[in-house]
């Protein structure tokens, strides 16, 4: 009985197994990155890009429909026109990368809502902003596997570079050009991901599987390699636990899947080894130092 509930859905019905890859796909790819934003306490940031994308993919809309390239070119291209806007403030005034970036995201929310009702109805609205991962057709698989291959590539090449900068991003500094070309390819594989997100599970929802993964590992574990796996596990699992809920329960997938995700967060904030409510609850009383969660490989 339980077997049949847990996989019935996937033996079933081919949409289910197209969704359920194209979810496992975006964990590979996009769980890891979120470790390195939680690192560089950039977790907003990464909200900002997911909203700031919508515009492109709006144009896209606007100009040809539907189309998977169109909107998938124009969401990357928007997204990095805002990174490279907020690099651009961040470095001629005295704001910070995180404000400059939550500034430049409203402005693309509002004018990709904007644009999106020129042309379509609240049903391609919705779309767009919550995606349609019982929907996914091959190329839209194909893409996704593509991006998430890439940036397990990608992150492999400026991994080293990355923690360091996390770490003293002052001697990287002093290493040459290494710590921009190391950022500015840590921003693309962010755009790409949360690309690959908007097709399946819209602007709104692509980045829960880049955050909450990566926030939930760190109440286990300490290593970066190894918040980086248990963070792919834990997004893959909560794409599942939401795909099936989603199913028997009639609910939007993108939503199921999140709320999943949010679960396992909750779960490892009241339970995780490492600073959470019950690792700080069984501290001894004269220890007024909570354990960190800091680097450490």
């Amino acid at each position: 009985m339980i077997a049949e509930l847990l996989w019935q859905p996937f033996v079933d019905y081919g949409f289910m197994r197209r969704a359920l890859a194209g979810c496992l796909a975006l964990s590979a790819g996009a769980a890891p990155l979120g470790t390195i934003l939680l690192l560089r306490r950039m977790s907003l940031v990464g909200d900002a890009m997911s909203h700031a994308i919508l515009p492109g993919a709006a144009l896209g809309y606007l100009l040809f429909g539907l189309s998977l390239p169109a909107m998938t070119i124009g969401g990357l291209a928007a997204g990095l026109i805002v990174a490279m806007l907020s690099g651009v403030v961040t470095r001629y005034t005295a704001l910070r990368e995180d404000a400059s970036f939550a500034g430049l995201y409203l402005i693309s929310l509002a004018l990709g809502v904007l644009l999106i009702s020129l042309r379509g109805s609240n049903v391609d609205l919705l779309h767009v902003l919550f995606g349609s991962v019982l929907a996914l057709d091959d190329p839209t698989l194909y893409l996704t596997a593509t991006i998430a291959s890439l940036s397990m590539l990608g992150l492999a090449l400026v991994y080293r570079p990355l923690l360091m900068e996390c770490l003293d991003p002052g001697f990287l500094r002093l290493q040459g050009p290494m710590g921009s070309i190391s950022h500015a390819l840590f921003m693309l594989l962010l755009v790409l991901n949360l690309v690959g997100g908007f097709h399946s599970l819209g602007t709104l929802m692509a980045v829960a599987l880049v955050v909450l993964p990566a926030a939930s590992a760190r109440f286990w574990l300490r290593g970066v390699g190894l918040q980086m796996a248990l963070s792919t596990a834990i997004a893959m699992a909560g794409s599942l636990l939401g795909l099936l809920l989603s199913y028997h329960a009639g609910i939007a997938a993108s939503a199921a899947i999140t709320l999943s995700l949010g679960c396992l967060y909750l779960l490892s904030l009241c339970l995780g080894r490492l600073g959470s409510v019950r690792a700080q609850r069984q501290r001894p009383a004269n220890d007024s130092v909570s354990e960190p969660m800091g680097v450490s490989e």
